[in-house]
């Protein structure tokens, strides 16, 4: 199974979206695939009409009863091949109750291994926040995703974020690939220009090729409660993160063939 976070240290880039549209990409090419919600906040549970005021069974629930109860937290979603794990705002004591309890940064990594006969991917979105939930997000994923906003202020969450990516890496004794994707790009400004510009120049290699555009159907979609790809399947913002389902996909199968290498 694959596993992949998307997260900034900066909210407002596009992470909720980014996770959810991947999603629906991914099951439309008959990939079963589960969202985990570990942001307090709960954009990504909300989104599909879940409320992290309310919810009694939650992420919140693998660190308080263990991660046997993985399989009974993960909800149907109404569209075909996709689950969520979904959020509880109970989540954001979790640092304060855990304090530095040994193996609390593997929960999640133990909980996907349960389910990973039952899914092709898991995608989680992540807080955007340093803690406990990030820790287990960046500990249990095989790749990065990065959304920026292309927006010079938006610049300043990538750096944080790949400030924590080189602690987390040290911890790992193993380098987790990223890809910065550039969000909310507007070529009708100075301002969206200049920072993918920059963006380009300053992280070269892990910088996506492409640009997912400013799109007012992704409010749309979202006050629908349905994925773009199923709400708009030829909408600008559908066919952009296609092309980036297209990048992960190839980097994952590359990373399989280097390891079937690398173990002969």
């Amino acid at each position: 199974m694959r596993v992949w976070a998307v997260s900034n240290q900066k909210g407002g880039v596009g992470k909720t979206t980014t996770a959810v549209t991947l999603a629906a990409l991914l099951s439309a090419r008959g990939e079963r695939t589960l969202l985990l919600d570990l942001d307090p906040h709960g954009s990504l549970s909300s989104y599909f009409g879940f409320d992290p005021d309310t919810a009694e069974e939650s992420v919140y629930s693998l660190f308080s009863e263990g991660v046997s109860a993985v399989s009974r937290l993960a909800q149907s979603l109404p569209f075909s091949g996709m689950d969520l794990l979904p959020a509880s705002t109970a989540m954001a004591t979790l640092d304060r109750q855990l304090g530095t309890q040994d193996g609390k940064g593997l929960v999640i990594s133990r909980a996907l291994d349960r389910v990973s006969m039952h899914y092709d991917c898991a995608i989680i979105d992540c807080p955007p926040m340093l803690g406990v939930l990030m820790v287990n997000a960046l500990a249990a994923c095989e790749r990065l995703i990065v959304p920026v906003q292309t927006e010079f202020l938006a610049l300043k969450g990538l750096e944080r974020m790949l400030h924590t990516l080189t602690m987390i890496t040290r911890a790992r004794h193993q380098q987790l690939p990223y890809i910065v994707v550039p969000t909310l790009f507007d070529r009708r400004t100075r301002a969206s220009t200049e920072s993918l510009r920059h963006l380009r120049e300053r992280y070269a290699d892990n910088v996506w090729s492409g640009v997912i555009p400013v799109d007012t159907q992704f409010r749309d979609a979202s006050q629908a409660g349905v994925p773009l790809p199923l709400f708009k399947p030829g909408g600008r913002g559908t066919l952009a993160y296609s092309g980036l389902l297209d990048v992960l996909l190839a980097a994952s199968e590359q990373r399989v063939k280097d390891d079937a290498v690398a173990m002969q």
